[in-house]
């Protein structure tokens, strides 16, 4: 909402000497979002006057059509001899009164004005259009053509109110009442401690039995509706420059006298309002629903398909207008139009005047609906004061008949379902007990009466809230109205004081162990949007029956192509990897770890939680069984050089081998026991995938896999070849470490090292002959390391070399000699049971 300081000091007596930045502070102290204060005419410099046009001559041979002109500005120019002056518009003619800026003035911007040689002549000065002064688009895009009352030399920057301050409000959606001026010079006049001249207090006639016939079929929808007949209004009537001036200042551009008035008294009074010429209306005007898929045209010439929950105005023909919305075309007020041969203007002559009052969430629906939102359906969905129709029917027609020379008719129609006012119970403390603060009853009840409130009541206050406050609904809302007119800023700043004892959770405390150790390792963390399309499932070469296809789709999602919420991280992480090569960031490693979702059998229904009350322990339970499940994830991915080459050697690309270190440096976190075996699944290579498992009440699960991706997921994807990736079920990984993660125990004394070569078929995992040598070791065992694989003739057809070297250490002694080789000869005897494993040159 723009608000004109100089109309707001209309209302209330600001002092002086106060600025917009004063109003704007005292506004923001009493709640209002005063974004910023516009200086109009900042900079301008005079002489500005009223120039008539004498003569015009049409100068040939440019590109453009060019006029020398001379006009008449009095004394201003200090000779009183017609100022010569170019310009290149062509809406004003001899004899019209336009605006002149002299040699030595300056405009908006800086624009210095001076005589200049142009087109051949010499222009002493400019004639001036709105957009060159500031003034905003009054609908012409020429020059400024004023009214032929105004005398020539007269002072333009006074006449067009030109020097002003303008408060840009950001009008929260419960605070509705302040998209008018009404509205904001109430808050003005309470936040100063000065009186109000309230607009809205106007002698309006009562209603009688020969007004305008209305019939309102839906009084849920519309339970006010006042009608007001103005006849022989002057067609070619023009909106007066103060009028016009108050529109651009408000953000609105000028249009036509009838509509101007209709606009100036909403911007006034918060009441949107309509006029329709009385002569295309047929019979009585009435309010309903719309017939599912009637059709009508709005004023933009659009042609709508109405849903039966529109509310629309009607007449014998039908729709004329979408409530609270737009006006229809039918019935629109006609442009004026002067006949070429008599000079006779023809127009619209009689106006029928609507102000209704209609359902905020009724209002709401339609204009999202039609994607049509209107100053009129941005107050009704916010909420229009009731008691307001009457007075800005009454001030529309007087300002009919004071500009437009229209008389008004005597008959007033006003059909009203009955309504009583809305009253709150509340103890006279409850605003101390909110804020903290010790106001006392004195002072919540003359803030109260502030706001329009009517307050009795000593201990137990019974308020009855104002018909412009609909947003005053329970004892909250009123502490909120004392809070803030006492001051936010007198609150006392009071720290919560939480219990002592807690941290956070385990698994909290794994989360942060896992982004820390994977950032360590070189990754860097990127945070993706947590939804999908179903389409990238078959990218992943996913099957049909996978669980991961088994996702939560969003009823209202922020984009249609990706509907569902993810069940995986890997598309998210893709995408970014994707990104950053393109960019040509080749060499990447990237990590994240978040929520995934995956649908249940059966979709789960959300009961509603009560607001008046705890929720009960069987309610909360209720609605998170109605929720997905929702396991926390790890996931990396890797394109590029591992390890760049430079004087200290040769480089490593990033490969499957590292996916793989990715996962186990989580389970080491987790203090969990990560299996690794040769797998296959999806969208990695199945030669060059790893599955996760660990084991969970006695059986192994698989948790995860890691690896390199497919080169048909690469070429679907777009990502660098031999990318690769690894996702794991963290939730599922911290369950198999236990609760404690226990820290190593060092040993003092020093290592044994025993180097073993075991000959196995290739078809036998360098796991499970791994996982044998460690369970032969046994606990003098301290780590487990493979350290070269060969194959080739020396160990026979379809056979593999494994090297492992083993360390041995006790935390009490030194070991013997005989002790490290009897438990590596353990290890190899589990291994050869096992696997089949045979220690190689043996």
């Amino acid at each position: 909402m723009r608000v004109p300081l100089s109309w707001l000091r209309e209302y209330v007596d600001l002092p002086a000497g106060e600025t917009g930045r004063d109003v704007q502070a005292k506004l923001i102290d009493a709640g209002l979002e005063v974004e910023t204060v516009e200086q109009l005419g900042a900079g301008l410099k005079g002489p500005l006057v009223v120039g008539q046009v004498l003569t015009i001559e049409e100068l040939e041979g440019f590109r453009k059509p060019i006029r020398f002109c001379t006009v008449d500005v009095g004394q201003a120019n200090g000779t009183g001899e017609p100022q010569e002056i170019v310009c290149g518009a062509r809406n004003f003619a001899v004899g019209d009164k336009v605006v002149v800026v002299l040699p030595g003035a300056v405009l908006p911007g800086d624009f210095a004005i001076a005589s200049r040689k142009t087109y051949g002549r010499t222009s002493h000065g400019m004639i001036c259009s709105g957009d060159e002064l500031g003034m905003g688009d009054d609908g012409t895009h020429g020059i400024i053509v004023l009214p032929p009352e105004h005398e020539v030399g007269t002072d333009a920057i006074a006449l067009l109110e030109l020097v002003d301050e303008v408060l840009d409000i950001a009008v929260t959606p419960d605070r509705g009442y302040c998209l008018s001026m009404r509205g904001v010079a109430r808050e003005a006049a309470t936040a100063y401690g000065l009186p109000l001249r309230d607009p809205a207090l106007l002698d309006v006639p009562a209603p009688n039995s020969y007004g305008y016939l209305i019939k309102v079929s839906d009084p849920q929808g519309c339970d006010r509706f006042t009608a007001r007949t103005v006849t022989g209004v002057s067609p070619d009537a023009r909106s007066p420059i103060w009028l016009k001036r108050r529109l651009q200042k408000a953000g609105m551009r000028p249009i036509s006298l009838a509509v101007d008035i209709t606009n100036y008294v909403m911007l006034e009074l918060g009441q949107p309002l309509h006029a329709y010429d009385r002569t295309r209306v047929d019979g009585p005007i009435g309010v309903r629903r719309a017939e599912q898929g009637e059709k009508f045209t709005t004023l933009d010439g659009v042609k709508r398909t109405l849903d039966a929950e529109d509310l629309v105005i009607t007449d014998n023909s039908g729709p004329i207008g979408l409530a609270g919305v737009m006006g229809g075309a039918d019935t629109e007020i006609a442009d004026p139009v002067t006949d070429p041969e008599t000079g006779q203007v023809t127009g619209t002559t009689d106006i029928v005047v609507e102000a209704a009052h209609f359902d905020a969430l009724s209002i709401s629906r339609t204009a999202r609906r039609h994607k049509l939102s209107s100053e009129a359906s941005r107050r009704f969905e916010r909420g229009v004061d009731p008691q307001a129709a009457a007075a800005a029917a009454q001030r529309t027609v007087d300002l009919l008949v004071l500009l437009a020379g229209g008389t008004a008719e005597a008959g007033v129609t006003e059909v009203m379902a009955p309504a009583a006012p809305h009253t709150i119970a509340m103890p006279a403390n409850h605003p101390d007990k909110v804020a903290g603060v010790d106001y006392g009853r004195e002072t919540v009840v003359r803030r109260l009466q502030e706001v329009g409130c009517d307050v009795y009541g000593q201990d137990e206050l019974v308020v009855t809230v104002p018909s412009w406050r609909p947003d005053l609904r329970e004892p909250n809302d009123l502490a909120e109205e004392v809070i803030r007119l006492e001051g936010y800023a007198n609150l006392p700043s009071t720290l919560p004081q939480p219990p002592s004892g807690r941290g956070l959770t385990g698994r909290q405390q794994l989360h942060r162990r896992v982004g820390r150790a994977l950032a360590g390792a070189g990754y860097v963390e990127a945070l993706n949007y947590p939804f999908l399309g179903q389409q990238v499932f078959d990218q992943l070469q996913l099957p049909a029956h996978d669980v991961t296809r088994q996702v939560v789709t969003l009823v209202n999602p922020i984009s249609d192509e990706e509907p569902a919420l993810r069940s995986t991280l890997l598309p998210g992480l893709l995408g970014a990897l994707r990104r950053n090569d393109s960019r040509g960031s080749h060499d990447l490693a990237l990590f994240e770890t978040g929520l995934v979702f995956r649908a249940g059998a059966t979709a789960g229904v959300a009961v509603r939680l009560p607001v008046d009350r705890r929720p009960t322990a069987e309610e909360v339970a209720t609605l998170n069984a109605a929720l997905p499940a929702q396991p926390r994830h790890a996931a990396v991915v890797l394109a590029g050089a591992r390890e760049q080459a430079g004087w200290w050697g040769k480089g490593r690309p990033a490969d499957w081998a590292d996916s793989v270190e990715a996962a186990r440096s989580l389970a080491a976190e987790a203090g969990a026991e990560l299996v690794v075996r040769q797998g296959q699944y999806g969208p990695w290579h199945p030669g060059r995938c790893a599955e996760l498992l660990v084991t969970l009440d006695g059986v192994e699960q698989v948790i995860g896999h890691a690896g390199e991706l497919h080169p048909r997921v690469v070429k679907e994807l777009g990502l660098p070849a031999r990318t690769s990736a690894m996702e794991i079920d963290l939730d599922r990984l911290a369950a198999a470490g236990g609760e404690a993660l226990q820290a190593p125990r060092i040993s003092t004394f020093p290592v044994a090292t025993q180097d073993v070569a075991l000959i196995v078929d290739q078809s036998v995992p360098a796991a499970a002959v791994e996982a044998a040598l460690r369970k032969g070791a046994g606990e003098l065992l301290e780590s487990l390391r493979l350290f070269d694989v060969f194959t080739g003739e020396q160990v026979g057809e379809g056979k593999k070399s494994l090297a492992y070297a083993l360390r041995f250490r006790a935390a009490d002694r030194t070991l013997t000699a005989e002790e490290s080789t009897a438990a590596r000869d353990a290890a190899v005897a589990l291994a050869a049971e096992r696997t089949g494993a045979v220690l190689r040159g043996a």
